[in-house]
Order: C-alpha cells, then structure tokens, then sequence
C-alpha cells in the first residue's frame, strides 16, 4: 500500500520507537514531519526517504503555538513522546500528560484525520508514577481528540532497546543479578517493527466497520509470556553468560534504586521498582496486535540477531561454535 501526497507528523521521531514509525511512514509514501526541538538531531532519519520527503521541523513541546504549527497541513499525526524516569527538567507530568494533551487540541484544531498516541501497557492498573502518568495522558488525548486510536505495549525490544541491551551490558561485568520482588513479574515482549506496524494499521485501516482503529484501545503483547527471572534466563542463553541469580525483596530493591537515581541514566528507579510490582499483560477481553492485522514475532526470532555480540568474541565465537 503506498499513500501518496500525504503528510504526517512524528513526534518523538528519534527515538527508538519513533525512528521506526518514521521509516514505515516514509515507506508507504508519506511526506513525514518530524517535531523535534533540535532539527539536527533528526537529520539521520532523511535517507529513510527520497530527498525531502522526511522533513525535520523544530518544535517547542512547551509552546502551544510551536506544536500546532507542527502539526498544521498534516492529516495524520503520531505521538510517540515518553521517559523511563523524570530528571530536573523532565517530568512525568509534562512528558506524558500536558504534552499529548497539547499534540490532541492541536490535532483537532487543525482536522487532522488519524491521531495515534502510544501508551503503556497496565497504565490503568500501574500503582507507579509512571503508569499513573501515562493513563492521565490516556485521558488528556481522549478528551480533547475523542477519535484518537491509543497503542499500550509492554515491554518493546529490538536492537537498539534500553530493556535486553542494559541487562546484557549488566551482565558482561557483574557475577550476580538481582531478582526484584523475586523475579515473578510478568511480561509480555513486543518487537518494536510490530508496533510500528501496529501504528502504521491504526492509521491507514478503514475507518468503518469493525476494523476502525478510531477511538479505540490496543493492548499490545507479542506471543511470548515471560516472567522477570525467564528473562534473565533467555538473556543468558542467548549471551553465553549465564549469573547467579539472587532474588532481592521490594523494600531492598528501593534502597539500591534511590542510590541508583543518583546516575545520570540511571538503570533503576523506585518508581520502576513500583512500576514491577505490576504484571505487563494484555488482559484476556483487550484488543490487540490481531485486530490491527499484525502478526507479533516470538523473542527467539529477533533476540539472537543483537545479543550474539554480547558473547565473549561475538558472532566470530558463534561462527566458531557452529564449525
């Protein structure tokens, strides 16, 4: 399918979900705007089309003018926009509330045709700052562009992700790991090209019948069930490095992450430590990667593609071990 003379707006463009929704947009034809507050930053994402077809345009996230103006002239607009944890400047409050609440009054002020918003999955049972945030942006979009399709994954993964990667790196230096909360968290990993797929479906599918994506909820799962300590397991296998295990009760777990918040990007959080007390499951009556047309690959397809190179010589010891 190729949408020609089409523009659409990506905001959180760079980012690693975002960089993925720009790729499939330029893909299928669109002109792709992409709203960032340093147009250098996003100048690696202009091969992913013909030349001018992904446009960086600065954009003020604080500015209600600046974002509108991003998003003039586009018919479909994609919020991708998130942190894993606030800093001084960076606050869940205005990274996940007030500015999706911002992108959706602009989206209707304009008449933008498709907006999609990308969530998390368990915001609405989450007890942590961040998943509370993230189910009053839910909100803040709904209620200002009531037609919004809203996108909940769980945990994404692909090459560049800051979930199986940091653990790997963790687990090149350190002999033991931790098992927060006992390791019994439960995940449900999507590839982050399925959500991509699963944004570029809420925007081109058919806006009646059953298939319309407007105004609706997606909770995204990939075919895997996994709890915390399975992937930690899964990560060793496809390492080579298995560590000992150790499991480390909640109120250990909050102590370490408040010295861990002291790093620049820190690795763990009390909030995320809050946030893993939560299962990251599709619930059983959800609407998911299916009714979006999106078959979700399997872990063990996409894994060992990018953690062969954390193994002690890299894919060199895999060449060598398949001899």
């Amino acid at each position: 399918m190729t949408i020609n003379k089409k523009i659409a707006t990506v905001f959180g463009g760079t980012g690693f979900v975002g960089r993925q929704v720009v790729r499939e947009l330029a893909k299928l034809g669109f002109t792709v705007k992409v709203a960032t507050r340093v147009p250098e930053s996003a100048y690696f994402l202009r091969p992913h089309g013909v030349v001018g077809q992904v446009v960086p345009v600065r954009c003020d996230y604080r500015d209600e003018k600046s974002i509108q103006k991003a998003v003039q002239g586009a018919e479909y607009v994609v919020n991708c926009i998130g942190i894993l944890f606030e800093k001084r400047r960076s606050k869940f409050g205005f990274a996940h509330v007030d500015l999706p609440g911002a992108i959706a009054k602009a989206c209707q002020k304009e008449g933008v045709v498709r907006f999609v918003h990308i969530s998390a999955l368990g915001a609405d049972q989450s007890g942590s700052k961040y998943g509370k945030s993230k189910l009053e942006g839910e909100k803040a979009v709904t209620k200002a562009f009531p037609q919004a399709s809203i996108l909940r994954p769980s945990v994404i993964f692909g090459e560049d992700d800051h979930f199986f990667n940091m653990f790997a790196e963790i687990a090149r230096f350190f002999p033991v790991l931790p098992l927060i909360g006992g390791g019994h968290t439960r995940f449900q990993p999507c590839y982050v090209g399925d959500v991509a797929d699963a944004v570029m479906a809420a925007l081109t599918l058919p806006s009646v019948g059953d298939s319309n994506p407007q105004g609706k909820i997606f909770e995204l799962g990939g075919p895997d069930i996994v709890s915390f300590k399975e992937i930690y397991q899964s990560l060793f296998h496809y390492t080579g490095r298995p560590r000992m295990l150790v499991s480390l009760p909640w109120w250990i777990a909050k102590i370490d992450a408040a010295f861990l918040s002291l790093l620049p990007n820190p690795p763990l959080t009390r909030d995320q430590v809050e946030s893993l007390k939560t299962d990251s499951v599709v619930s059983k009556k959800a609407q998911g990667f299916a009714d979006l047309g999106v078959k979700p690959n399997a872990m063990g397809l996409i894994l060992p593609r990018y953690l062969e190179h954390y193994r002690a010589g890299g894919a060199i010891a895999k060449e060598k071990q398949a001899c």
